[in-house]
């Protein structure tokens, strides 16, 4: 399998949904409603069908949540030490670290389930909505923690809400009650499947900017070098240790270089931290996604 083969189809909707952004009418306001159109609706269908077509045996699963598991709180562990860390810690802005560690360690949605199928197959993309179920909560609470101000910020109630979650969520009671989607509708969950991965994976290109990149370099490497260099690398020791058979690692190798999630800027600028400049490495973190993901499916021969 070759790696252009593999990723230039989702990379190429990446592009087409930055130059539509950049040099048509087609401007951020545009893109904005595609997002939460994927975000509210498409996306979460997505995940609902991938996990409940198909039996699924979460006993068989437990080895690579550990993995997944494993991976995230190791990338947690290093994007919380950052400002702290020798030779860093006089060369970090301290509120900009606050809201760029969740560049480290959160993921593209759209790209993971974009390439899952292509990678192991049907299966592959229930692999990958177990690792997506998993990691949204685990994630998005580690991204929120170093931002926030007090306790008020209902974050409980607001991954409750995610509708990634619920996605997830319902789809594995769907399954382990022994239902099935029924074949008249399977032909709509289809279509709006591919609308999801096409017009998110279009989203991601619109969401990138470059503009607030001059300052910064040595959090931006850091950061950027956790998402992209150590988490394949942790990932590859906690398949290993896990003992996960070959598309359990391919997936989970995959999941691991996956360019940031393009909601990190969204969530520092709201939270009142410095947007533009996590836009930014948004926007870094989705070109080395092009690097970082054959270098990540090389480690186990994929």
């Amino acid at each position: 399998m070759t790696y252009a083969r593999l990723l230039f189809p989702d990379f190429s909707l990446i592009l087409c949904g930055y130059l539509l952004c950049r040099f048509t009418h087609l401007g951020r306001p545009v893109w904005q409603q595609v997002e939460a159109l994927v975000y509210y609706f498409l996306f979460p269908v997505l995940l609902f069908q991938s996990i409940a077509k198909s039996p699924l045996d979460l006993g068989v699963l437990g080895g690579l949540i550990g993995a997944g598991v494993t991976m995230g709180l190791v990338g947690i562990a290093l994007a919380y030490a950052i400002p702290f860390l020798p030779g860093l810690r006089t060369r970090v802005d301290r509120r900009d670290a606050a809201a760029s560690a969740q560049v480290a360690f959160r993921f593209n949605s759209f790209i993971a389930l974009a390439l899952a199928e292509r990678i192991g197959g049907p299966q592959g993309g229930q692999l990958i909505a177990v690792l997506i179920g998993v990691g949204v909560p685990l994630f998005n609470i580690a991204a929120v923690l170093p931002m926030a101000r007090g306790g008020g910020h209902g974050i409980l109630a607001s991954i409750v809400r995610n509708p990634l979650i619920v996605g997830t969520a319902s789809g594995l009671l769907f399954n382990q009650l022994g239902l099935a989607i029924p074949e008249w509708l399977m032909p709509t969950f289809s279509r709006i499947g591919a609308a999801a991965l096409a017009l998110g994976l279009m989203s991601a290109g619109a969401g990138m900017q470059f503009a607030a990149m001059s300052g910064g370099i040595w959090l931006a490497a850091s950061v950027l070098g956790i998402r992209h260099v150590v988490s394949p690398l942790v990932a590859l020791l906690a398949g290993r240790l896990f003992g996960l058979d070959a598309q359990q690692a391919a997936v989970l190798m995959a999941f691991s270089a996956l360019p940031t999630a393009s909601t990190c800027y969204v969530l520092a600028a709201r939270m009142g931290y410095n947007g533009p400049y996590v836009a930014g490495l948004v926007a870094m973190s989705t070109l080395l996604g092009m690097a970082s993901l054959p270098f990540a499916l090389a480690l186990v021969g994929v």
